[in-house]
């Protein structure tokens, strides 16, 4: 391999690497956390799911800078379970009684 080819590989791939953090990072911008509806929460991947959560705790419920992975998942689960048992699919995964979860009931 000449050492041009080589350095265009190494171009390329730094190329690809910046862009996939560039979409990591739109996703997080364009989410719309806890306005999110359910229609579109159940259909999200897990990663895109976790950013949603996150975003929604970080900005709604005031929980911590940065919720925890148990934080996160324990949300996940009782949103998930909220919008399989909701008849409207446009209700805003805010709806989620997290209560318990995030927040000690009293």
């Amino acid at each position: 391999m000449n050492r041009r080819y080589r350095l265009s590989l190494v171009v390329a791939a730094l190329c690809s690497t910046v862009l996939l953090g560039a979409c990591e990072q739109a996703k997080e911008i364009t989410n719309k956390g806890g306005n999110t509806p359910c229609s579109e929460f159940t259909t999200q991947d897990e990663n895109t799911q976790r950013i949603t959560v996150r975003k929604y705790l970080e900005q709604d419920t005031k929980v911590t800078p940065t919720p925890d992975a148990n934080q996160v998942d324990a949300s996940i689960a009782a949103i998930d379970l909220m919008c399989r048992a909701q008849a409207n699919p446009d209700t805003p995964i805010r709806e989620a009684d997290l209560t318990g979860i995030l927040v000690p009931k009293k």
